[in-house]
């Protein structure tokens, strides 16, 4: 609870948290069960860019913790900046499949998908010794 800062929000109900604060439970509640994987679906939409780059954040700590995390998300730029691989679905088939930045010079790709002014912009974030 500490680690996700849901101290004051623990006891109310889902209808009263932020879109943020729902987010941080979901993933936290994925962790009770000590995962090797979990899947997270759409986990930057409708919250706001504070949140967005909290659960960003929060994705970076759990790679770190060598726990494996499936986005699905159309918040592409939000997603490759922090993912290690990509697979972009088109069509119901699997168009393109790499790296975030191979996906982002691939020229199909951004015909498709992208738009050839699609700049993509890396995150990294420094993780805390204190939170292993």
């Amino acid at each position: 609870i500490a680690e996700f800062r849901l101290q004051k929000v623990r006891k109310n109900l889902g209808n009263q948290l932020s879109g943020g604060e729902r987010r941080r439970t979901e993933i936290a509640r994925c962790l009770a069960i000590d995962p090797k994987f979990i899947m997270l679906d759409d986990p930057f939409a409708g919250v706001d860019p504070i949140a967005v780059e909290d659960i960003q954040q929060i994705v970076w700590k759990l790679k770190d913790k060598n726990i494996g995390i499936l986005i699905t998300d159309h918040n592409v730029q939000e997603t490759l900046s922090i993912t290690d691989r990509a697979y972009l679905l088109f069509e119901g088939k699997i168009l393109f499949q790499g790296t975030p930045e191979e996906l982002a010079e691939n020229q199909i790709v951004r015909e498709k998908y992208l738009s050839n002014s699609f700049v993509l912009r890396r995150k990294a974030f420094q993780i805390s010794k204190k939170t292993h």
